[in-house]
């Protein structure tokens, strides 16, 4: 079931993966999940440009988290946390170093703070993910574990590395599943592999992440709550949870996806479904994470050329009350998530939530054309959206599905896709203003490709009213020489915050232990 591909044999195996059929079973050497636990066990090298772009998605998880600090999602996953002291445990971002917490739930408040701005890393191929979920639990094990920073950085690889062969070669979206369903088992693969663990412990994890890490696209869908932004958190932490309880013996449902009642066969496609998960050849690195591509506007992935590209326009763009239509014509993905082919009119409303905002293409377009500027704030200020004038354009926007856009997209690799749109405005004079943009500008094949410097400015831009300079300074330091960090110094790569810039979060459940719910 496992057959190498003629064009990358030398690097990557494709597997086979297929549902069983009632009352056969499919040998463990075969199950996928035991491929991807061999990966994470076995020993490979480190690949140095995989390396450097590790540390990049780390500055940028930073940077964003801070920026997200004092959200309401966010003061309330770091409440929670705050439940769970724990001498010894890991950090939680923006709080003083020695204030440590069980490590699963600094995986929650973390990598809640990281998702909650839709502002940190993507990839694209058969579905969509933001690989840069996988990090938070990462750093919050290795700091608890108190591990070296060479070990954190092959624990991240092999977690881009997992989530994205899932990527590839499992699709989720058609059958509205969330994608968050494909970071759990990453996650417990990649921190099998940060650990060290033996390839029977991962396999259990993996399937165990796997089974509870299946959520509906209604996440993203319609009124989109604040839950968009602590699924990743959760799903860590129950990945956290499955290594823990594999390595105390236990074991999982199996197999996972090829099981006649397993993934496949009844969340994704039945039980004829077959799929093929690309993995690297045995003793090669994992070079995935160089695939992925970082964002520069605080908004949905396929708004993010959308945004650059009404820039670009602007400056051929006048009497904007006399537009009678905008038409953004983009691939489908675009249409139906983001675009008016989701059917949802919340993506029109001035009232909507902004986990609703920054997944509409039309008021990323309209908002953008208006402003000149992108800012995760500035731009979701009710009071400005609200304004007639604004509302008046944005109805205007609507977008459309477009046949050669899609074969843009579907057809190429990860790094040839275009992610972008064709705007055609039309005036009611009939005058006809139109541009295009394939890819985001600092995607690698875009105008200003990101560099590490990119990251860098990024981090002091989102904290320059928060972090002190030294303070930033300081952890820039600890992450540029990461791979040299020996053990038990992991829980320097944090920011601390001044306490005043740290707001206090809501009480709930958990704060009531003990107090008879008297408090």
């Amino acid at each position: 079931m496992t057959a190498p591909q003629p064009k990358e044999a030398a690097r990557i195996v494709t597997h086979t993966v297929r549902p069983q059929p009632a009352g056969q079973t499919t040998p463990r050497q075969e199950q996928l999940a035991w491929h991807i636990a061999e990966l994470a066990s076995r020993p490979a090298p480190l690949d140095g440009q995989a390396v450097e772009m590790a540390v990049n998605r780390i500055i940028e998880n930073t940077a964003v988290a801070l920026a997200a600090v004092n959200r309401a999602p966010v003061c309330a996953a770091r409440a929670q946390a705050l439940c769970f002291p724990r001498e010894g445990g890991a950090n939680i971002l923006g709080l003083p170093q020695g204030r440590l917490v069980d490590c699963g739930w600094a995986a929650w408040a973390n990598a809640t703070a990281v998702r909650e701005l839709d502002f940190h890393d993507s990839f694209f191929s058969r579905d969509s993910s933001h690989p840069g979920d996988t990090i938070a639990p990462l750093i919050a094990v290795a700091q608890q574990c108190e591990l070296p920073g060479e070990d954190l950085l092959r624990g991240i690889l092999v977690a881009y590395e997992i989530q994205i062969g899932l990527v590839k070669g499992i699709a989720l979206n058609p059958y509205r599943i969330d994608h968050v369903a494909h970071l759990g088992p990453a996650v417990a693969a990649g921190l099998g592999a940060m650990l060290r663990l033996p390839a029977e412990i991962i396999y259990q994890a993996v399937q165990q992440a796997a089974h509870v890490s299946i959520g509906t696209r209604q996440a993203r869908k319609g009124t989109i709550s604040s839950w968009k932004a602590c699924a990743p958190g959760h799903v860590g932490k129950a990945a956290i949870e499955a290594i823990d309880r594999a390595m105390r013996g236990e074991t999982s449902p199996s197999p996972i996806w090829e099981g006649d009642y397993g993934i496949i066969a009844v969340l994704l496609g039945g039980p004829d479904q077959v799929c093929h998960v690309p993995l690297p050849a045995p003793g090669l690195p994992c070079r995935a994470i160089l695939e992925t591509y970082p964002k520069e506007h605080s908004a949905g992935y396929h708004g993010q050329a959308i945004i650059d590209l009404a820039f670009r326009m602007r400056p051929r763009i006048t009497d904007l009350e006399h537009i009678e239509r905008i038409e953004l014509r983009t691939k489908r993905l675009t249409h139906v998530v983001m675009g008016a082919g989701s059917g949802d009119p919340e993506k029109w409303d001035p009232a909507a939530t902004r986990e609703t905002l920054d997944h509409s293409a039309m008021f990323q377009f309209a908002r953008a054309l208006v402003d000149g500027e992108w800012h995760h704030e500035r731009s979701y200020d009710p009071a400005r959206i609200a304004d007639p004038a604004f509302v008046a354009l944005w109805r205007k926007v609507v977008t459309v599905e477009d046949d050669e856009w899609n074969r843009r997209f579907d057809d190429p690799p990860p790094l040839e896709k275009d992610h972008g749109a064709r705007a055609v405005i039309t005036y009611e004079d009939g005058r006809v203003i139109e541009g295009e943009l394939p890819v985001a500008n600092c995607h690698p094949r875009g105008a200003r490709p990101w560099t590490r410097a990119d990251y860098e400015r990024k981090l002091r831009l989102l904290t320059e009213d928060l972090a002190t300079e030294p303070e930033r300074e300081r952890f820039l330091d600890v992450a540029h020489g990461l791979a040299m960090l020996p053990a038990g110094k992991l829980r320097s790569l944090t920011v601390t915050l001044p306490a005043d810039r740290v707001a206090d979060g809501p009480r709930g459940l958990f704060d009531r232990a003990g107090d008879n719910g008297s408090g």
